[in-house]
């Protein structure tokens, strides 16, 4: 054999566990190119393509070059469905973890949402809670001032614990009816009990 026409060197027992483009080759090839020999033409020969060859060595794609007495490593079929199966399961696990990125966001947005929704909520109940609050003591302030609190009192026409005319309690004395009657009263008048307090204090009587 001629040395100067740098023939071919094949071997394949010894490449067998050699990293091919980041996967390990199960029976890759190592070729000595020699004159005249292609990518095309190795991967034609051995089974393989150029887009593996090129990319197991960093062959420049647009080039296609390569060099008599230099060595190649040239991948075979399973080789190249190794490297595919590897491709396909970066690219699956990348598309998985940026689909959770995505549901997390989602999750965290629809939290934060609900508790802007909640929050206007809870306020106007604290609101609330604290307008009947006040009301109540204005109410029991009023009847203390009134009566002492006593549903029996009377005052010449004013009876009972918030002293209302008689005519507005239309004879009926029962707590219940003064107590129904006392909240209508000052509810139209004074739209709530702390309203009435405030005109009490400042006129003496509601």
């Amino acid at each position: 054999m001629n040395k100067r026409a740098k023939m071919i060197l094949l071997t394949t027992a010894g490449a067998t566990g050699l990293l091919v483009g980041g996967v390990q080759a199960a029976n890759a090839a190592t070729v000595t190119a020699k004159a005249g020999d292609t990518v095309s033409g190795l991967a034609k020969q051995y089974g393989s393509t150029v887009d593996a060859i090129e990319k197991a060595n960093n062959i420049n794609s647009y080039t296609h070059l390569i060099f008599a007495g230099q060595s190649y490593n040239v991948p075979d079929s399973a080789s190249q469905q190794a490297a595919t199966t590897q491709q396909n399961t970066t690219t699956q696990a990348a598309s998985q973890q940026t689909q959770n990125q995505q549901v997390a966001q989602v999750q965290q947005q629809a939290t934060q949402a609900q508790a802007q929704q909640a929050a206007p909520a809870q306020q106007t109940q604290t609101q609330q809670t604290t307008s009947s609050g006040s009301d109540a003591s204005a109410k029991a302030w009023i009847a203390n001032k009134e009566s002492g609190g006593s549903y029996s009192a009377q005052n010449g026409q004013y009876v009972g614990k918030y002293q209302l005319s008689s005519s507005y309690l239309n004879g009926d004395y029962s707590a219940a009816n003064q107590e129904r009657v006392a909240n209508n009263y000052v509810t139209s008048r004074y739209g709530s009990w702390t309203g009435a307090q405030s005109f009490w204090q400042a006129n003496g009587w509601y």
